[in-house]
């Protein structure tokens, strides 16, 4: 299994995934970490320049088509992960990493090896109410 985290420094999950630097994917196998990565992830710098809308759908930030494009280009770079951790990110990018197949858990453990192994020991909560 593959589980993705928003960093930006390798070692900490971001406080937000859009502005993330990049991922950091983690390979598990009988319950360790045997191999990590770091991905490109796209995110607010690279779309700077397209329209961004802002309370037009009544379930909040992240729904425009806009924005579920960018949801999907960003789903991309972990289409092989089963899991993505942030530790908050719009209700939007939450929902498109969901229809992308990929779990994502808002979660409030900075460190990504620590958040690894809570969610191997099934005793990581997905905190939904840190969703802007």
């Amino acid at each position: 299994m593959k589980i993705a985290a928003v960093s930006d420094d390798g070692i900490t999950i971001s406080q937000h995934f859009g502005r993330a630097a990049y991922y950091v994917v983690v390979t598990i196998n009988e319950g360790k970490i045997v191999a990590r990565e770091k991905r490109e992830k796209i995110g607010h710098a690279q779309f700077g320049g397209e329209t961004h809308a802002e309370g037009n759908d009544p379930r909040g930030h992240g729904y425009d088509a806009a924005a579920q494009s960018r949801h999907a280009r960003m789903a991309g770079a972990i289409a092989d992960c089963q899991v993505l951790l942030a530790r908050g990110m719009g209700a939007g990018a939450y929902d498109s990493m969901q229809a992308a197949g990929i779990r994502p858990i808002v979660t409030d453990i900075a460190s990504i090896d620590e958040a690894v192994q809570a969610y191997i020991e099934g005793r990581i909560v997905d905190q939904v109410e840190r969703l802007h």
